[in-house]
């Protein structure tokens, strides 16, 4: 499956990004507080696009001028959540992109995109989405997404990292997505 926004291409991703994806996820200033490990060589990178980012409901966030990844950004579907309590009917929403790209407003339009698909088309009440304490950023970014405070968690395992963090996690229903989506026209 693939979407296409104003600005944006959301694909799978191919093993041909690997080195796109490795130019990006090898800065620290992206994994770590998202919570996962800076790429350490394109290989690294190949091998994540195979294991990690293969997963369905997964996609490269990539400009439509080049189709070149810049990022990534994927449904995770409840059992597969690191969220305490998502419902059976929810899916919790995860994102990155390059430091070149940030406050270009390219992440909350791919969001938007997979809110649509997974509320019309796949029938969520709701959507999650998280971010570790200190990761600003990512706040902003779910809030210009309609997604409220919802809880923290304390002493949250962050295993690919081997830390304990602590998570905020924010919410947006079906319904309040639908006022905001009224809201624009």
């Amino acid at each position: 499956m693939q979407f296409t926004t104003k600005r944006l291409i959301l694909r799978p991703w191919l093993e041909s990004d690997a080195e796109s994806l490795f130019e990006y996820a090898k800065d620290p200033s992206v994994g770590p507080i998202a919570g996962w490990p800076v790429h350490t060589s394109v290989e690294n990178s190949l091998e994540i696009i195979r294991g990690v980012l293969s997963a369905e409901g997964t996609y490269a966030v990539c400009l439509k001028e080049d189709n070149r990844a810049i990022g990534s950004i994927g449904l995770i579907p409840a059992s597969k959540s690191n969220t305490a309590q998502i419902g059976e009917n929810e899916m919790e929403i995860g994102f990155w992109i390059g430091v070149p790209f940030w406050g270009k407003g390219y992440i909350p339009e791919a969001v938007k995109a997979l809110q649509e698909y997974a509320f019309d088309d796949l029938g969520c009440s709701a959507l999650w989405c998280c971010y570790f304490d200190g990761n600003d950023k990512s706040r902003r970014c779910q809030e210009k997404c309609g997604f409220k405070y919802h809880h923290t968690e304390e002493n949250k395992i962050c295993s690919l990292l081997n830390e304990v963090r602590i998570q905020h996690c924010m919410y947006l229903s079906k319904e309040n997505w639908k006022m905001i989506v009224l809201e624009k026209y």
